[in-house]
């Protein structure tokens, strides 16, 4: 049996804005202008509650993919993003370097970026708790970094399987702690997203991943279970995408075309999320709008676990 690997997660990769007008059954507006801030600027008087501004929010997996959409919406709202990602610093030029360029330019805040590998728990401690001694804070995480492998249970070695739940469990776990201790350290308020998925929910139908999987159900249950320890203060949620296009899942098709029709199929939508989809989400879960939410999983997938 020929097994396809993939070692980023299904959600990971470059902005991607692929082949939008053959997926999706109805257009929608996800062009830059829409995320511009100057056509939000009035949002935060609007509803105040959604508004991190001058919050410190630390996001692992940012330097790309989601986890770097996501580091944009967070500086709209005027947080402070601090990305966490085992990737070289940035070049000029990437997605990344103009996100921060724009955050200096343009938002009146701020984005850095530190190298770590989320497993290393002493260099992830170091690190985290360099970004809260020079900011005096942190308010908030997205431990978005994770990685993706499609093999067959009977193939599976066990040090695939140790690396999976290495990165996607005891690495995000690593990076809630982390952060966690800082806030407890300091006596203040924090809330922790974790980025879990649907498929921590259900088996993806003629996607064969089982470690990862089980993996993001682990994510799902470490959320649960920390959100009841470190209550009150400290509030605990994961987000649970749906399938996305990225330039990851557009190779994914190129090698097993069916799925460029089952997957959009599987779903009420009929259509594949992009990242650009999930802004708001991580914008609620860290800001006061999310006030009385904790230890629940916000799953955003098109309806495909509702079937």
């Amino acid at each position: 049996m020929t097994s396809l690997t993939f070692k980023t997660a299904l959600t990971a990769g470059p902005r991607a804005l692929l082949a939008r007008q053959s997926l999706q059954s109805t257009p929608i507006a996800l062009s830059r202008a829409f995320h511009q801030t100057r056509n939000r600027q009035n949002r935060s008087t609007i509803l105040p509650e959604f508004s991190l501004k001058n919050r410190v929010i630390v996001i692992s997996g940012g330097a790309r993919g989601v986890g770097l959409t996501q580091a944009e919406a967070l500086l709209e709202a005027g947080a402070v993003v601090h990305a966490l990602d085992r990737l070289p610093q940035p070049e000029q030029g990437s997605d990344f370097s103009r996100i921060a360029e724009r955050a200096a330019s343009e938002l009146g805040s701020r984005m850095s970026y530190h190298r770590v590998d989320v497993r290393d728990q002493k260099a992830l401690g170091q690190i985290v708790g360099g970004i809260a001694d020079k900011e005096g804070r942190i308010d908030g995480l997205v431990a978005a970094a994770g990685i993706q492998q499609e093999t067959p249970a009977l193939e599976y070695t066990a040090e695939d399987s140790d690396k999976m739940l290495g990165v996607n469990v005891t690495g995000v776990f690593m990076t809630a702690q982390a952060v966690a201790r800082e806030m407890i350290k300091r006596k203040q308020k924090g809330s922790l997203v974790l980025i879990g998925s649907m498929s921590g929910t259900v088996a993806n139908r003629g996607l064969i991943c089982p470690a990862y999987n089980a993996s993001k159900a682990a994510v799902l249950q470490l959320a649960r279970n920390l959100a009841a320890e470190w209550g009150p203060d400290i509030r605990v949620n994961s987000l649970s995408p749906g399938y996305i296009q990225t330039d990851m899942t557009a190779g994914l098709f190129e090698a097993v075309p069916e799925r460029r029709t089952a997957w959009p199929d599987a779903n009420m939508l009929k259509r594949l999320s992009y990242p650009e989809e999930y802004r708001g989400a991580a914008v609620f879960l860290l800001s006061d709008a999310s006030s009385f939410m904790t230890g629940a999983d916000l799953r955003i997938d098109g309806g495909h676990c509702a079937w």
